[in-house]
């Protein structure tokens, strides 16, 4: 069998679809490579919230498969709305990568040893609200641009640091540039971050068979109890939520986060269970940290968002 697997321009992205076909052709299937552009892509120069919230660079992807173009998209799990969308499945979680955030000075050092006033560059309100938790003096200020724009901007003097995803960096062949993996006391992963997310029709029942070798079951469990969590809460992929699902032992240890825009208020629960019941645990953390006020948060920052 043939499989149509879509991709995006991105050299993260094409390492991602590059990687997952390569996994396929080694068990004997054949794979082709459907260049589609998104609305994330076009508009890469924009503020993502301006862009239009979730979904920016996976609608145009699924809207593929829904009309057959292709059979198979690889998404960055963070990227991909918690929403159901009617007539796709999430078939596949290949094993996970690194989860963490990683800082990228323009001179070696930690978050520690930047100066008071410290221009550090990030378009995530997750990253921006837990950085301001730890040191209020930080400017932080929006970046858009595949890592090596990004990283253009930082040596070109237009920040001090950046914060990027530690998997994007060693997948991208730039762990050199990492001068700290940021502790996840400190800074807590976006939901899925670090695990590639393989989408299907839900009636093609011969992709998902072929996929079914690459689904690693803890990795599988600990973005579903993370995923289940963020749309219990119904925070998105922009609000300032951070999780992180892993096992230890035989059980799932799941750790929610959900913070004020400007840091100064950070709730955090952490649960564990059967791995089996991944998303019951999603819920049962959800359903705490509400009770502590993260629904008012992730409201406020709506609020401050639209403004």
């Amino acid at each position: 069998m043939q499989i149509r697997l879509g991709t995006r321009a991105s050299a993260l992205a094409k390492w991602q679809a590059e990687w997952v076909a390569a996994r396929l052709e080694e068990a004997g299937v054949e794979v082709r490579l459907v260049p589609i552009t998104t609305s994330g892509d076009r508009h890469a120069r924009d503020p993502i919230a301006d862009v239009g919230s979730q979904g920016v660079f996976t609608k145009e992807i699924q809207a593929a498969l829904l009309e057959e173009r292709i059979d198979l998209a690889v998404h960055s799990l963070k990227d991909l709305p918690t929403e159901p969308v009617a007539g796709l499945c999430l078939a596949a979680v290949p094993r996970r990568g690194p989860v963490g955030d990683a800082l990228v000075c323009s001179h070696r050092g930690s978050l520690d040893d930047l100066p008071d006033g410290a221009v550090v560059g990030t378009g995530s309100p997750r990253r921006r609200a837990q950085l301001l938790h730890v040191r209020t003096d930080l400017r932080i200020r929006d970046i858009r641009g595949n890592v090596d724009t990004r990283l253009e901007k930082l040596a070109r003097g237009d920040y001090d640091a950046l914060v990027l995803a530690e998997a994007g960096l060693r997948r991208l062949g730039l762990a050199q540039r990492i001068t700290q993996l940021l502790p996840t006391s400190i800074v807590l992963p976006a939901v899925g971050q670090g695990a590639l997310g393989l989408e299907t029709r839900r009636d093609d029942h011969s992709t998902r068979s072929a996929l079914a070798v690459l689904d690693h079951a803890p990795s599988h469990a600990a973005v579903l109890a993370e995923r289940t969590m963020l749309a219990e809460l119904q925070g998105g992929c922009l609000a300032p939520v951070a999780a992180w699902g892993r096992i230890e032992g035989r059980q799932l240890t799941l750790t929610g986060r959900v913070l004020a825009l400007d840091g100064r208020e950070r709730i955090e629960t952490v649960l564990t269970g059967n791995p089996d019941d991944a998303e019951m645990l999603g819920r049962q953390v959800a359903e705490k940290l509400i009770a502590r006020g993260a629904a008012e948060l992730i409201r406020a920052s709506r609020k401050r968002d639209q403004v």
